[in-house]
């Protein structure tokens, strides 16, 4: 990467926070012990990644993410590509699914302790719920948005349905549907480490729980740090992902705005 694509204004503003974080700490021996200083932060961090000791917490918690966020992705995009093409199809499950679609994720981690367990089955299943609807919605969304122009283009070349829908359909749809998957890849961390965090005997979210438990507070904090870095780096090899997969996509709009 060359240093005219560095983010460098926002790594100056991360290092003031950094250095606001540092020195608001040190005012106060007592504050510190519940809020240590971003350097002691930082320095537990690298020994706790040092000793391997929450490297196997992370392989566990991500191992939970991407069999959640893999399920998900694969049944909303197929659902929400049926309930986009044929509306008699979404208008039978609308009501169900504007009952389900507000309820909140964590809400159902009890029902799926009910009916899997405290495995890793329940908390894969608690990822599914949360990632399938932002996925649907757009992949919905993206489908019905295709200009009619296009469809009717298709079936003036007589496209058959298959060719219709890959070479039509799908390119037309795809913008939508890799935003509700990027919008569904923090969803899917969150609900992975509250799980963890309800019942579970390893992964990042029981980890930064038992820390707290036992006043591990330096500990605790470089954990939650550890996973906001995950975080970003999940999403900066998304976009990664994104750019290489939609640069005909993002090819077509410069044409187009230049145009």
């Amino acid at each position: 990467m060359s240093l005219a694509r560095l983010p460098v204004k926002g790594l100056l503003v991360l290092l003031g926070c950094l250095a606001l974080w540092e020195v608001l700490a040190r005012q106060s021996g007592a504050l510190a012990l519940y809020f240590p200083p971003a350097s002691q932060v930082l320095a537990t961090l690298a020994a706790i990644v040092g000793n391997g000791e929450l490297l196997g917490h992370i392989a566990a918690s991500l191992w939970r993410f991407a069999q959640g966020y893999a399920l998900a992705a694969a049944l909303a995009v197929s659902a929400g590509l049926c309930f986009g093409l044929w509306r008699p199809l979404y208008v039978l499950f609308e009501p169900l699914i504007e009952l389900l679609r507000p309820m909140p994720s964590p809400a159902t981690i009890p029902i799926a302790i009910l009916f899997l367990g405290i495995g890793d089955e329940m908390k894969v299943a608690v990822t599914v719920y949360a990632c399938f609807w932002p996925i649907l919605l757009n992949t919905i969304d993206g489908v019905r948005a295709i200009d009619p122009v296009l469809m009717n283009t298709a079936a003036t070349f007589r496209l058959g349905p298959w060719e219709r829908f890959r070479k039509v359909v799908l390119p037309a749809a795809s913008p939508q549907i890799v935003t509700g998957l990027r919008v569904s890849l923090a969803i899917a961390l969150i609900l992975v480490t509250t799980s963890e965090m309800v019942v579970s005997n390893d992964g990042l979210g029981f980890y930064i729980l038992d820390l707290q438990r036992s006043f591990q507070i330096p500990e605790m904090y470089a954990a939650i740090v550890g996973l906001a870095v995950i975080g970003y780096g999940l999403n900066r090899l998304f976009l990664a992902l994104d750019g290489w997969a939609m640069a005909w996509h993002k090819g077509l709009t410069r044409k187009e705005e230049i145009l």
